[in-house]
């Protein structure tokens, strides 16, 4: 079983406790705001997802991964790995992303969880190159991009929403772990 341990945090694979917990961050109106076309997600979909990100796991040999606070054991949000198949024009690629819960925003979570994850991608699967995406206009997502030492590589629009996306992206001779 792959995990990560950060200073504050333990990235792993899902379990089945984690559902409740997971299923009300995707319920926050304010934390989807940015993903997709704004919806929420209700318990179902929730579990359909991790579902998704568990074979996502099997089939390419990484995935999103579940974050829980080493300190209480709580289960923050996600990170992770995923191939962005809903933006056919930056593949092959592989994106890293993140989402976390209202009470863990403004902590540095996020960029400590990506920056593991990167450092996964880049130094363990042996990925020469990883991008990540978001609407335009997000500048929180964006700031942690560039914490990761990610760089603008160019503008898109979302194939299924019609919204404006940015393409960051990163490659190995970049990174300075």
């Amino acid at each position: 079983m792959t995990e990560i341990f950060t200073p504050r945090l333990l990235l792993r694979r899902w379990r089945e406790e984690d559902l409740t917990a997971m299923a009300e961050i995707n319920a926050d109106p304010v934390v989807m705001e940015w993903i997709g076309d704004g919806s929420v997600l209700d318990l179902e979909q929730t579990a359909e997802a991790i579902e998704r990100w568990e074979e996502e796991w099997d089939e390419e040999g990484f995935g999103l991964f579940a974050v829980e606070l080493l300190g209480s054991g709580e289960l923050a949000g996600f990170t992770g790995l995923s191939v962005p198949e809903y933006l056919p024009e930056v593949l092959p690629a592989v994106e890293i992303g993140w989402r976390f819960g209202r009470p863990f925003w403004g902590q540095g979570y996020a960029a400590e969880a990506a920056h593991a994850s990167l450092e996964f991608a880049l130094q363990d699967r042996g990925l020469d190159r990883v991008v990540s995406i978001c609407r335009a206009g997000h500048d929180a997502s964006e700031n942690v991009m560039r914490k990761l030492g990610m760089s603008l590589e160019r503008e898109a629009v979302d194939p299924r929403y019609g919204f404006p996306l940015l393409v960051h992206a990163i490659d190995l001779t970049e990174y300075r772990g």
